[in-house]
């Protein structure tokens, strides 16, 4: 049986990213103090040699996969090559890194984008590979399956405590609010932000209004970055009798239990922000999976939820980007 206790070394391979540098505080905060981490330009996580010698010169007892190439609709498709390429690499490189210097346990963060566009709702672990994935996402998908898969050959060839976390869509101070990058809910709020700020003149006039991609009927869960932190600590510190009892193929789904359409997203983020302008739709741009809602009875079981309502979520998340974004973006 392995459980982690507070002196072990743990790497957080991204830990300046929004979900690693959230990784990392949740651990600080729990007592965990001897915490290790590079940024991406003291360690090229794509090149294997390097990794391999940083994880041979620090030893870590436990390694958190949070770094990774990731973005919106409109990255993946403008650049799938980098998207499927350096995930792969990056994925490649740690796994193997921890599989030979011994690590005792590796958690490696997915996302729900590996399940089919059209798996049955909610999305279970099982529904991976039953099914064409979505196009727009698909390289990105494609390098977190195979992520996973390396995960669970490493624990069925070797025995390595490996265990792969899927989490819904994620949101959160530090979210990236780049509208050429940024993934649909930070976008959304900039946009809402933005057009509240362009208000036309006079007293009486509504805020300019704020275009969203294809018809905004789609559905999606969204999960505050704490909550999955959260889930991060709370796998390290259980056994893994327990976990695999659950989960023979060592994944989690980790969300919320509940989606809405990105309509219905808009009108609370419109709600949050104060915006009162009109909504309109751009339907030449894609749609991308109906819905996205997942099956967390795996964590249920274990006894874990996710505790941050959607409204509160958004509104933290706003006061981050007021604070810390807008002077940058509004110059």
């Amino acid at each position: 049986m392995h459980l982690i206790d507070s002196n072990e070394k743990i790497y957080v391979a991204g830990h300046r990213g929004m979900v690693g540098q959230t990784i990392w505080q949740h651990l600080d905060d729990a007592g965990y103090e001897n915490l290790v981490g590079r940024t991406s330009d003291e360690l090229d996580l794509r090149d294997p040699h390097a990794t391999r010698e940083f994880f041979e010169e620090e030893q870590p007892d436990v390694a958190v996969l949070a770094a990774a190439r990731v973005g919106g609709i409109l990255a993946n498709d403008r650049y799938p090559a980098d998207f499927i390429g350096d995930n792969l690499a990056i994925q490649q490189s740690v796994i193997e890194a921890a599989h030979e210097t011994g690590v005792d346990r590796l958690i490696f963060l997915g996302s729900t984008c590996i399940y089919p566009k059209h798996a049955p709702q909610p999305m279970s672990e099982d529904s991976l590979l039953t099914g064409p994935l979505e196009p727009t996402n698909q390289w990105y998908a494609v390098a977190k399956i195979a992520g996973h898969k390396l995960c669970e050959a490493m624990h069925r060839q070797h025995g390595d405590d490996m265990l792969t976390l899927m989490p819904t869509n994620l949101y959160g101070p530090g979210d990236d609010f780049d509208l050429e990058t940024s993934h649909v809910l930070p976008a959304l709020l900039r946009k809402a932000h933005e057009a509240k700020s362009r208000k036309p003149s006079g007293r009486n006039s509504s805020d300019a209004p704020v275009t969203l991609w294809g018809s905004g009927e789609p559905k999606r869960e969204f999960l505050y970055v704490d909550d999955l932190a959260d889930a991060v600590r709370f796998i390290l510190e259980t056994p893994e009798e327990e976990l695999r009892d659950v989960a023979p193929d060592g994944m989690f789904n980790v969300g919320v239990g509940e989606d809405l359409s990105i309509n219905a997203l808009m009108a609370l983020i419109q709600d949050v922000v104060g915006h009162d302008g009109p909504v309109e739709h751009d339907r030449s741009k894609p749609d991308g999976t109906p819905r996205k809602l997942v099956d967390t009875s795996r964590l249920d079981t274990l006894g874990w939820q996710a505790d941050t309502g959607l409204r509160e979520g958004v509104e933290k998340t706003y006061e981050w980007f007021k604070q810390r974004v807008t002077s940058n973006v509004e110059r």
